[in-house]
């Protein structure tokens, strides 16, 4: 297979934000949750929990609850305001002020026909969801402390909202307050210390669930507004509820890190009544657990540590399946690191800056796995910081190390970069047209920019010096609104692939500046995807794992990718829970296939033998032990490393070195804040 020099980059100090609130849309299978720097991320979980979606945040945007209307999303914050988001051209649709202060949570009744949100002012206002807007409606009846969280009753007639000290009832059509239920303080706790309710589940029986800060869940009756069991969960606080959709079964998240099941069972054997009894408590979490989703299989829940967790429940699926196992989502499913390979420069992007950095140099010779002295050190040579409160979206540079481009949802930016001389220059005339871009590249020969904008469209514009001219705008003939989260021009520039969020995947012909083809579509979304710069096949790897090789020169697929879908393949490939984020190609070798996942290198080497459902996969160490003469009989074309723990991209520079972008856990873990055992409030 030949060895590769390899730059192991351990600088890119990129740090996720915390989750603040999660929304489960159980039709569409999509999980909608925003972070603590406003950034809005979309789950499919029908496709393998990939993150399909991505809405970058806004300075000072503090986003508190999500909710969903149908396919409609919508979200509200301490800014006082109600967003609805544009999931098609990914950045916020309109946004509209409440007149209550701060907002702490928001919900939609079971009809889709109303939005409530509980303010600072002691308001829960009602808003009427209209088609591409919403309209204020009026407020319920008001009172004196803060609305911490709402729950609609399945009928739609009443609203249970959470508050200090007590839990309030609303008829839904009158505005006017039924019910007080006030919480215990809890054991030993000063009479001065008022209790939060920072969550409520409010049943079709009628029964009401809520959460507090006094480490209690409690069920209520909500016909007669009375207490019928205490559970004490933790000595901190209980932040957030979740319930299945058969409501026999809801989930605590503690301020501990952990998530306690109950279900609504009979206690006894041959006993008919039912009673919330708590079952389980799990462990997935090192800081806060402040939202939760209950699916109908498993639990999802993520907090302070930034972790999205999925934990299935063993009752509800088959033991030693691909839906039985425990799953960690801890960074995004898209690259965050652009390669700049006859430059030998990398860009990291950061939510509000960018970094360029020149990697080290050595010219030390040794033998497989030795660690080489350091001639050049890393150098960073610019830091870039954007103007204006919204995050990039999308960051590109080109390959020459000459341009850098970066998108936000209101404006592209280009600048000339002279590295010798540590100069940046801005572009300050671009082309009406690119306006804003989900995805950018540059083409092989640092010449044109592509940006991928609405309808699954891509402008393509030309570079000279310090000018950027709009050339041509190439559309799918599919009609796709979806936006593009995939782009990639060949290193001959010949092609250009574009995949979207429709699963489409178009290749057009940058000579003719038209449509070339578009590769049949399967059911998956494309997660990676490239293009091999010596047979101009395209290789693209979809999120259920499976790959797929396509001659674009034939319009079909490849002989190896018939053989590769007949085979199948091996089932521990497929039973990986983490997305293939980066494809390319062994310049010395056209049948290589470099990929990789968070966890996992691989080489294929089109040569050789797939491997069979009874052949060792990780077999690599196995290998190296081996004499040379028994090895062929054990290897196969999946060349697979797993010695790594946050590999976020995998890039052969142009002297052929294989650069390797990587986090240690440990240095995640030691930049998390310390647990958070009392809250404390924004005004």
């Amino acid at each position: 297979m030949g060895e590769f020099k390899v730059h192991r980059v351990r600088f890119f100090d990129y740090m996720p934000s915390a989750i603040r609130a999660m929304a489960l849309n159980r039709f569409t299978e999509r999980l909608a949750l925003v972070r603590a720097d406003g950034a809005l991320e979309i789950f499919c979980f029908a496709d393998n929990y990939f993150q399909e979606k991505v809405i970058p945040g806004q300075e000072g945007r503090a986003v508190e609850a999500l909710c969903w209307v149908g396919q409609r999303l919508f979200s509200a914050g301490l800014n006082g305001e109600i967003t609805e988001y544009d999931l098609e051209n990914l950045r916020p649709l309109y946004t509209v002020e409440a007149y209550g202060g701060p907002i702490w949570t928001i919900s939609s009744n079971s009809q889709g026909t109303l939005l409530a949100v509980g303010c600072e002012d002691g308001t829960v206002k009602i808003f009427e969801v209209l088609e591409g807007r919403i309209q204020f409606q009026r407020n319920l009846d008001r009172q004196k402390g803060r609305i911490i969280s709402l729950s609609w009753h399945p009928s739609g007639a009443q609203i249970a909202a959470g508050m200090m000290d007590m839990i309030r009832i609303f008829d839904a059509e009158t505005g006017h307050a039924t019910h007080r239920l006030l919480v215990e303080r809890g054991v030993g706790a000063s009479k001065s210390k008022e209790v939060v309710v920072w969550s409520i589940v409010f049943l079709s029986d009628h029964t009401i669930i809520s959460g507090d800060s006094a480490g209690k869940v409690q069920i209520w009756d909500g016909f007669t507004g009375t207490l019928v069991r205490t559970h004490l969960v933790t000595k901190w606080d209980v932040l957030a509820l979740s319930v299945s959709h058969d409501e026999s079964s809801l989930v605590a998240g503690t301020s501990e890190g952990t998530v306690t099941q109950f279900q609504f069972l009979s206690p006894n054997v041959g006993q008919q009544e039912k009673e919330w009894v708590r079952t389980r408590t799990f462990k997935n979490h090192s800081h806060d657990v402040r939202a939760l989703a209950h699916t109908d299989i498993a639990v999802v829940s993520g907090g302070m540590d930034t972790q999205l967790v999925v934990r299935p429940l063993l009752d509800k699926v088959e033991k030693n399946t691909r839906e039985s196992a425990q799953r960690k989502i801890a960074f995004p499913h898209r690259n965050l690191v652009c390669c700049a390979k006859k430059a030998g420069l990398l860009l990291f992007q950061f939510p509000d800056h960018l970094e360029v950095w020149r990697i080290g140099e050595s010219d030390g010779q040794g033998k497989p796995g030795d660690s080489l002295p350091v001639k050049r050190n890393p150098e960073k040579l610019v830091q870039l910081k954007i103007k204006g409160k919204d995050h990039i979206c999308c960051s590109a540079l080109s390959p020459c190390g000459g341009w850098l481009a970066y998108s936000t949802v209101s404006s592209v930016r280009l600048y000339r970069l002279q590295c010798d001389s540590l100069s940046i220059t801005k572009i300050s005339r671009l082309p009406k047209e690119l306006c804003w871009a989900h995805q950018l590249c540059f083409s092989s020969d640092s010449s044109k920019l592509f940006a991928s904008v609405s309808n699954s469209s891509v402008i393509v514009a030309a570079l000279n010096q310090l000018e950027c001219k709009y050339l041509h705008t190439l559309k799918p003939k599919s009609g796709s609104r979806q936006p593009v989260h995939l782009l990639q021009a060949s290193e001959d520039g010949k092609w250009l692939a574009a995949a979207n969020t429709d699963c489409e995947v178009h290749v057009y012909d940058l000579s003719k500046l038209k449509l070339h083809c578009t590769v049949p579509v399967y059911s998956s979304c494309p997660t990676a995807l490239a293009i091999n710069p010596t047979t101009s096949n395209l290789v693209v790897v979809h999120a259920d794992q499976q790959i797929f090789e396509y001659s674009l020169r034939q319009k079909e697929y490849t002989e190896w990718s018939r053989k590769l879908q007949k085979q199948g393949l091996h089932f521990l490939w497929l039973e990986r829970d983490t997305p293939i984020t980066n494809v390319t190609f062994n310049p010395k070798n056209s049948a290589h296939i470099i990929l990789h996942d968070t966890f996992m290198f691989c080489i294929i080497d089109q040569s050789l033998p797939l491997p069979e459902s009874k052949t060792v996969l990780f077999n690599q160490m196995t290998l190296r032990s081996l004499p040379e003469a028994e090895r062929k009989q054990h290897s196969h074309a999946f060349k697979i490393s797993k010695n790594y723990q946050h590999l976020l991209c995998v890039n052969l520079l142009e002297d052929h070195s294989l650069v390797v972008v990587e986090r240690p856990l440990l240095e995640i873990m030691s930049q998390l804040p310390a647990p958070v055992r009392q809250k404390k409030f924004a005004t």
